[in-house]
């Protein structure tokens, strides 16, 4: 419904036009987004979880409340037609337009773009942790060559969502300037002036009370283990999956060293380096056949092919076939996972040195090297 702009006596009306469910939505879905592109980085993986979990919920309060919501907010009130959306733009650019008390139908699209962009957003995050870091309630769903592939999709549709949003931020600061409006201090206050009978809805304090108590809930929640966690005791987000162990691995690896999983190389590397035990990196390990035997067929059930976590499969996927790499350090794998590293990082004496994993890895032991279980020594 299109308004005349105030008389220049000032005789308007204001009216409610959005009620605060509506404006929590608008703006924690800002916080979302924000949230999320801050949070790209594996280190901050629960994080930008959290934003995802959160924003998926918004998305279908917004859609219920877009039937349930009220005039406005309700998706019938909204509903135009393309011949009147061009028509708008078309009256925008003469500066011709009116003002409308709702959203005008230009703002309708992008209100139905975002909406859907950020749901299918939400839903291929859901694939790509379940897919690639097996977590959530699609963990497993699919294999770890699909979970990249949600992760690029993933990927792409949060850059096109950006750009809807960059049209949304653009149209909105044009029409406030062409129509003299301000559009962005109605979604802040909830009211608009208006010089026609218009309907004003109700504020809906308890509705919005209760979503923002959920919002904080949910957060408290799932932040909830940083409150718990000490140095001796530090909080992981993400824990993987429980990784077959060997008692006369930990015992004969772990003397000297932390005792790297076997998923972390290829079949044919361990056997290489047990097999060549009398040098083993200028040592020898004095290793009897039976002990031999054991710690083999424990390293080949338990090799990178198996790509029992994430680690491993990007790790054998990343490995040459005809190589037969001996240190975990000298993997492309592991070399684009730590490019950019300062030296100073492996000069520290809470790390010692590119060998020692557990430094920085919580779950270096356990061998899963989930991504929100990575942790740089303080200063970095």
């Amino acid at each position: 419904m299109a308004v005349r702009r105030c008389l220049p006596s000032g005789a308007c009306q204001w009216v409610r036009v959005w009620n605060l469910p509506v404006r929590i939505v608008h703006w924690s879905m800002v916080a979302c987004y924000v949230i999320a592109w801050s949070t790209r980085s594996s280190r901050y993986l629960d994080i930008h979880v959290f934003a995802g979990y959160t924003l998926g919920g918004l998305v279908g309060f917004r859609l219920v409340w877009g039937v349930i919501g009220g005039p406005y907010a309700r998706f019938r009130d909204f509903r135009f037609g393309w011949r009147q959306v061009l028509g708008h733009l078309r009256t925008v650019l003469r500066g011709e337009a009116e003002p409308f008390i709702g959203h005008n139908p230009a703002g309708s699209v992008i209100i139905y773009l975002l909406l859907a962009f950020s749901a299918v957003v939400a839903v291929t995050g859901l694939l790509t942790l379940g897919a690639e870091e097996r977590q959530g309630p699609l963990a497993g769903v699919a294999s770890f060559a699909w979970g990249e592939w949600f992760h690029g999709l993933h990927e792409g549709l949060a850059w096109f969502t950006l750009v809807i949003v960059s049209v949304h931020l653009a149209g909105v600061a044009v029409e406030s300037v062409l129509l003299r409006e301000n559009l962005v201090a109605p979604m802040i206050s909830g009211f608009k002036r208006s010089v026609t009978a218009a309907v004003s809805v109700p504020p809906r304090r308890g509705t919005g009370a209760v979503l923002l108590l959920a919002i904080a809930l949910f957060g408290a929640y799932w932040f909830g283990g940083y409150l718990t966690a000490s140095a001796d005791d530090p909080y992981r987000p993400f824990t993987g999956p429980a990784l077959a162990q060997d008692s006369a691995w930990m015992e004969e690896c772990g003397g000297c060293h932390l005792a790297y999983h076997p998923s972390l190389l290829p079949e044919r590397s361990w056997v290489m380096l047990l097999r060549q035990q009398a040098s083993h990196f200028g040592e020898d390990l004095f290793l009897d056949a039976e002990t031999l035997s054991r710690l083999e067929h424990f390293a080949v059930a338990n090799a990178a092919e198996r790509a029992a976590t994430e680690a491993a499969w990007k790790m054998n996927r990343t490995i040459p076939g005809a190589e037969i790499p001996l240190r975990i350090t000298g993997t492309p794998y592991w070399k684009q996972k730590h490019q950019g590293l300062p030296e100073s990082v492996w000069r520290h004496e809470s790390v010692g040195g590119r060998s020692h994993c557990e430094a920085c890895h919580l779950d270096a032991e356990a061998g899963t090297f989930e991504d929100a279980a990575m942790r740089l020594p303080n200063g970095f």
